[in-house]
């Protein structure tokens, strides 16, 4: 944050409402390292924002940056998301400016790629609330269909890069906010629809609690295509794909040996022998073996993948291609490596007893908790001294089209992922490292239901009032080049 901007604390001193004042001894280094240069890069703020958490726990009168207005906060808006697109920016990445043309479309793709600016506004809040493996950036696209440890689809939560352990009402809070937006901008429902469709993700969610916490089968139940709700059955239906096509169609060249060359796709087959052993040290951490459709899980090709996802995008991730059992490019697998970075949601969760672990791992343990028997490709490994996630690739993997849902097709799309979500989060106390049962404390804390509901959509109501303006503070900053250098801190 540059050093003048200003806004005013609880206290009436004039500092930054989403900064934490510096003791004597921090203010000296900061000084001794100004005389070492004229200029220093602005780290990350992680730290300061996780002790202006808990100053908010233990006092919730201290003012957040969900509290400021005009000016003040859209510096905080451009600050924060600058902070969070540093490395992108500082490389030069090549997707960071689509990105930031991406963000700046539609508001619904500006909330889908800023949670950090999102939770930031809820720092410290519902201390007092049950604690789950949160999923942290919840909204209608982050519910799909993927593959399951026997290769078989299943419909669950499908995006685990900020997860981490905190009150379980943020989740809902996040993903009733999103369906209240994604219905405004890609439906043409009014505004009575629009929040009986958020309601319905709440009200699934509970129902959803009230199931696991009668019959306790959140350890293995699956949503498959067979016992899937009928709005999620067509999503089945639509990444019905057969290994070969999708193959050739998208990743092959010509003599199926590697990756073809194209705007989304650059070979890297130099690093075959390197990604080899990421790929065995990968497969001895997960037990995978190279018989059935596994093959002999030798590497073929590796590339570099542009262009994909909203949050990351920007963020380097690479595609192994593995030659499959039959060896004739026909049932290859396709194991991709994405770069991992903090949860959006560190140091902003109230402190609690629980660590997921970092970047990679803690990635990895949100599949393992939140799907009941998941992806086996799931893990973390480090590649150039960077942390990466890892996942299968399938040509089953299938997103909703929300634009193609009907009024009760939106309902009832958000009433499925609303109990996809609960099942998510009542695993935290199976293979998560909650040692209670969870589930008749959620149905605790959510009562009286009504009461519960309209805190729930009163939130997001708020929430993308205050994203409208946001939106407008970004593409106007966008305009102007807000975004084009990181920030400096000046002598």
């Amino acid at each position: 944050m540059a050093p003048k901007d200003s806004g005013k604390s609880a206290n009436g001193s004039k500092q930054d409402a989403a900064s934490c004042g510096k003791g004597p001894e921090e203010k000296k280094k900061a000084h001794d390292a100004d005389d070492a240069a004229p200029e220093v890069e602005l780290k990350s703020r992680v730290e300061d924002f996780r002790r202006l958490t808990e100053r908010f726990v233990a006092d919730p009168c201290i003012m957040r940056p969900s509290d400021m207005k005009g000016e003040a906060r859209r510096r905080h808006v451009r600050e924060t998301i600058l902070e969070d697109h540093a490395l992108r920016i500082a490389q030069q990445a090549v997707g960071a400016r689509a990105k930031f043309e991406r963000l700046a479309k539609s508001r619904f793709a500006f909330f889908r790629g800023t949670s950090l600016l999102f939770h930031r506004d809820m720092l410290g809040e519902d201390a007092r609330m049950p604690t789950v493996l949160v999923l942290g950036d919840v909204h209608p696209e982050n519910f799909g269909v993927m593959p399951n440890a026997d290769n078989a689809p299943i419909f669950g939560v499908n995006d685990f890069d900020d997860v981490i352990y905190g009150p379980f009402t943020w989740d809902l809070k996040r993903g009733t906010t999103g369906f209240l937006l994604a219905a405004e901008e890609e439906s043409d429902l009014s505004k009575k629809h629009r929040i009986k469709v958020a309601r319905r993700f709440i009200e699934g969610y509970h129902e959803g609690i009230a199931f696991y916490a009668r019959h306790g089968v959140e350890a293995s139940q699956q949503i498959r295509q067979d016992n899937a709700p009928k709005v999620i059955r067509k999503l089945f239906e639509e990444a019905q794909t057969s290994r070969k096509d999708w193959l050739w169609d998208r990743y092959l060249a010509e003599n199926g040996l590697g990756f073809r060359v194209n705007h989304e796709l650059t070979p890297v087959s130099s690093r075959v022998e390197e990604f080899q052993a990421y790929i065995d040290q990968l497969a001895k951490g997960a037990g995978i073996k190279d018989v059935g459709r596994s093959g002999s899980m030798k590497v073929k090709d590796v590339c570099l993948r542009h262009g994909q996802g909203t949050a990351s995008l920007g963020l380097a991730r690479y595609y192994v291609l593995l030659e499959g059992p039959s060896a004739n490019a026909t049932d290859d697998l396709i194991v991709e490596f994405k770069r991992a970075r903090p949860s959006a949601l560190e140091g902003l969760v109230p402190p609690n007893d629980f660590d997921a672990g970092g970047e990679g791992d803690r990635i990895a343990h949100g599949q393992a908790v939140h799907l009941a028997n998941g992806d086996v490709f799931y893990g973390a490994v480090e590649i150039d001294g960077a942390s990466f996630m890892s996942r299968e690739r399938a040509p089953f993997r299938e997103d909703i089209d929300l634009d193609d849902l009907s009024k009760k097709g939106w309902k009832r799309y958000a009433h499925a992922c609303g109990q996809a979500l609960a099942q998510a989060h009542a695993r935290s106390d199976d293979a998560g490292q909650l040692d209670y049962r969870i589930e008749p404390h959620i149905l605790e804390a959510m009562q009286p239901l009504e009461l519960f509901i309209d805190d729930m959509l009163c939130f997001a109501r708020e929430a993308v009032d205050r994203l409208d303006r946001d939106h407008a503070y970004y593409r106007r900053d966008l305009e102007l080049g807000a975004f084009t250098n990181t920030m400096k801190a000046y002598r």
